[in-house]
């Protein structure tokens, strides 16, 4: 124990080591920041060039968006909030006490999105944004008997039948409809209480996230991350959208089994089982989430421990043998939702444009300090590597790196299936979430200065550009 615990503050503290310290004064870092910058724009420049013909279905390319510059009554709001954080925030986080700064991380992530959805205005920013009819609300009504709905819920998803689901219900396993009809049925349906849940649900993942980081990484490393988690960029799309919520629950099925296996839970039976339960809920909200799995994963080899298993796959069980007693069969649902989906405008957009496009749109999404702080997991990697092989303790930062890199393989994992081609900048925001923590590999010394990158990314896309869906 004590040398993994010298391993782990060494860690912290190659981490923490002023910018030329280890790699030249972060010029590496700048590079890597400047590759994501090239990537976004060539992705644009050519989505431009052959998006003449409307055949990328995205106004602006990587990002299905629209050139708009406007402010809105968010505006003031998003900017003081957002000097306020950069001016104070790594200071706040580093001292403020542990659960005073989970509580803190929920608020002003909840500020954030909120400010930056109302940039748009109050009714098309945030009011009027679940009312499409391609969003789950256009489907409640079709769930007026869930026991009939369950049922029949695959005869609904191909286009052309009698009675199709709207696009969002359709490609996606009912659990992701089921919560709008429950709050219909409770008397908060319309679209402002379907908006203020997906927000106040969002703003969790942040503390989610520092949980887990604490329980593998460390509270220090937890701490770096915690500005970069609450600021990301890819607020703009969790404000409003369903893909935030569902960050949040795997979110937390992920801190459930990182206090399981690493013990610091006095209840690590019960958290291994909620962290299943959790899982097996996520996997009825998208089909992509089951690949969140790959992370849990993570979580398990970098505790090294299988103990929390047993547990864990009893609890998973719990929501797909509902489900299926209900009705609805994942298996045979999913083959349907990929003919829907070649059925429109995803079958038509171009894969060998997407493939690589759908990086710049998450670039965007994770903003330019994460693509730098992913440079520094790479470097790590090898050593962290080496050490899970040879069964030597691992440094803090060596299990920051693992952790971001598994999240980076699973939005290749998902980028490769040819499922997610364009929108990335909002589906993906459940791995996204693991991304943004590599910003803590940062020197200290530059810390502030990237958090302003992230920021800036933000409020300029949000100003500029009329973000959709």
């Amino acid at each position: 124990m004590r040398t993994e615990e010298r391993a782990g503050r060494a860690g912290e503290t190659a981490a923490a080591q002023p910018a030329g310290a280890a790699d030249g004064t972060g010029r590496r870092d700048l590079r890597a920041a400047a590759g994501g910058a090239v990537l976004v724009a060539v992705a644009a420049l050519v989505g431009w060039a052959v998006n003449g013909d409307g055949s990328l279905y995205a106004g602006w390319p990587p990002l299905i968006a629209s050139w708009d510059p406007h402010v809105g009554p968010g505006t003031p709001a998003a900017f003081a909030l957002a000097v306020l954080a950069v001016a104070v925030g790594p200071r706040v986080a580093a001292r403020t006490r542990w659960r005073g700064l989970l509580a803190l991380s929920w608020a002003v992530s909840a500020a954030w999105i909120f400010s930056l959805a109302l940039v748009d205005g109050w009714r098309s920013g945030f009011a009027l944004k679940l009312t499409s009819r391609h969003e789950y609300l256009a489907g409640v009504a079709g769930f007026h008997d869930i026991g009939a709905a369950l049922r029949t819920f695959e005869d609904h998803i191909v286009m052309g039948r009698p009675g199709n689901w709207p696009t969002h219900v359709a490609g996606h396993p009912p659990g992701a409809t089921l919560p709008f009809v429950f709050l219909d049925r409770i008397g908060l349906g319309g679209a402002v209480w379907a908006a203020v849940c997906c927000v106040v649900l969002a703003a969790t993942a942040a503390a989610a996230a520092l949980v887990t980081l604490r329980a593998l990484a460390g509270e220090r490393i937890a701490r770096k991350a915690a500005p970069f988690l609450v600021l990301a960029p890819g607020a703009i799309w969790a404000g409003v959208s369903a893909d935030a919520a569902f960050a949040a629950v795997a979110g937390w099925s992920m801190a459930l089994l990182a206090l399981s296996a690493t013990r610091t839970t006095r209840l690590a039976g019960a958290a291994a089982a909620g962290s299943g339960l959790l899982f097996g809920l996520v996997c009825y909200l998208s089909y992509g989430l089951p690949l969140t799995g790959l992370l849990l994963a993570t979580v398990l080899v970098l505790a090294r421990t299988a103990r929390p298993l047993p547990a864990f796959a009893a609890g998973s069980l719990v929501v797909p043998v509902l489900f299926t007693l209900a009705g609805f069969h994942w298996w045979d649902a999913y083959p349907l939702l990929v003919e829907r989906y070649h059925q429109g405008v995803g079958g038509r957009r171009p894969y060998a444009y997407w493939v690589w496009a759908n990086l710049a749109a998450v670039t965007v999404s994770a903003g330019l300090a994460t693509v730098a702080g992913l440079r520094r997991s790479a470097v790590a990697a090898p050593g962290a590597v080496r050490a899970l092989r040879t069964g030597r303790p691992l440094a803090g930062a060596q299990r920051l790196a693992v952790l971001t890199l598994a999240a980076a393989l699973a939005v290749v994992a998902a980028d490769l299936s040819g499922m997610s081609k364009a929108e990335t900048e909002r589906i993906w925001l459940p791995f996204v979430l693991w991304l943004l923590p590599a910003a803590a590999a940062l020197p200290d010394g530059h810390r502030r200065g990237w958090l302003g990158a992230q920021v800036v990314l933000a409020l300029l896309v949000n100003h500029l550009l009329r973000t959709s869906w």
